[in-house]
């Protein structure tokens, strides 16, 4: 009886009894291949947008290169910071990832005050999927055919051209704010909320000008209810061949993008962040992804994790310092 109370005490001590530590199945679990289960993938947006179709249809690809299957979680609300809050608590352990995008990761944390979370230290970058270039479109009846036309309009009729937005602390407005401070440009905000709101005042000649994302406003100019003038980025776009980029016409830097990538909790693995973003890159190069993401004008961006890592913090930079700069804070 002594022996077995000894047995079972040492049996104890080396984690070999039910409901203990043991190393052996630890070592087990640690040799298991990535990914073992259903990875979850956050998106910050309610279904059926632009951004949820971008998510699930690479998580469609991507999921067959990885040989797992991604589960899409749409974590809409607080403009993206419920979202963020929980992929930044999650476990680092490759099983919860969340699409990061312009807003969440730049425009926010440049113009809201006290997020709940950190859009460097929270997160461990993944890649980058793609971007969609902002362009500078104005109503038919603004006598203006090019850049300089425009800017010249404006200073003709000072404080009495106005632009829309989606709203205060929005990529529409601070690529306009960041185009009115290289410019001092006098041309007045209005806020609405939303894009299509702004997009029917437009249209109907309340306000003259609008930097919208492609994607929204590709439609209003082939139907020729407005005029495209310039699209940001670092080139053309495919799909506006003829629209040169702010870059090329002088504002050197200009490459204000709606962009979109993956990115997990802080301190995961490097081996799974490069079995990751390895997929994510052959995914990408699929040429059916890419006719696919084209119906978002989102042109594939492919990164590797320290490319995007600082493509984060440069975008975070930009708009931080127009922020402050024009003056712009919002309350959470």
């Amino acid at each position: 009886m002594k022996r077995r109370t000894t047995l079972k005490t040492l049996l104890g001590a080396t984690g070999l009894t039910t409901g203990v530590f043991n190393p052996f199945t630890q070592i087990a679990q640690a040799e298991a291949p990535y990914p073992s289960k259903p990875i979850k993938y956050i998106v910050p947006v309610s279904a059926g947008g632009g951004s949820d179709m971008i998510g699930r249809t690479v998580c469609e690809r991507w999921g067959r290169v990885l040989g797992q299957t991604f589960v899409v979680d749409n974590e809409g609300g607080g403009g993206g910071v419920i979202a963020c809050q929980n992929a930044a608590k999650a476990a680092p352990d490759g099983y919860t990832l969340m699409q990061g995008y312009v807003a969440t990761l730049g425009t926010s944390p440049a113009t809201r005050k006290n997020l709940p979370y950190d859009p460097i230290k929270d997160f461990t970058p993944i890649g980058m999927i793609g971007g969609t270039p902002n362009v500078l479109v104005v109503h038919p009846s603004v006598p203006a055919k090019n850049l300089k036309e425009f800017i010249d309009y404006i200073k003709k009729n000072p404080a009495q051209v106005s632009y829309g937005s989606s709203g205060q602390g929005s990529l529409t407005h601070l690529t306009m704010e960041l185009f009115k401070q290289v410019e001092e440009s006098s041309i007045v905000h209005i806020p609405y909320k939303g894009i299509a709101p702004a997009f029917n005042d437009l249209m109907g000649g309340q306000i003259q000008a609008m930097f919208p994302g492609l994607a929204a406003a590709l439609p209003h100019i082939r139907s020729g209810r407005v005029r495209a003038i310039a699209v940001t980025g670092s080139a053309r776009n495919s799909q506006l061949k003829d629209i040169p980029t702010l870059e090329e016409l002088g504002f050197k830097g200009f490459t204000a993008l709606q962009w979109y990538g993956v990115v997990g909790p802080a301190g995961m693995q490097a081996s799974v962040v490069k079995r990751l973003n390895e997929t994510l890159k052959v995914a990408l190069s699929a040429a059916d992804l890419k006719d696919k993401l084209s119906v978002e004008a989102v042109e594939p961006m492919a990164t590797t994790p320290e490319q995007f890592a600082q493509y984060i913090k440069t975008d975070l930079a930009r708009w931080t310092k127009v922020a402050r700069d024009r003056n712009i804070e919002l309350d959470n």
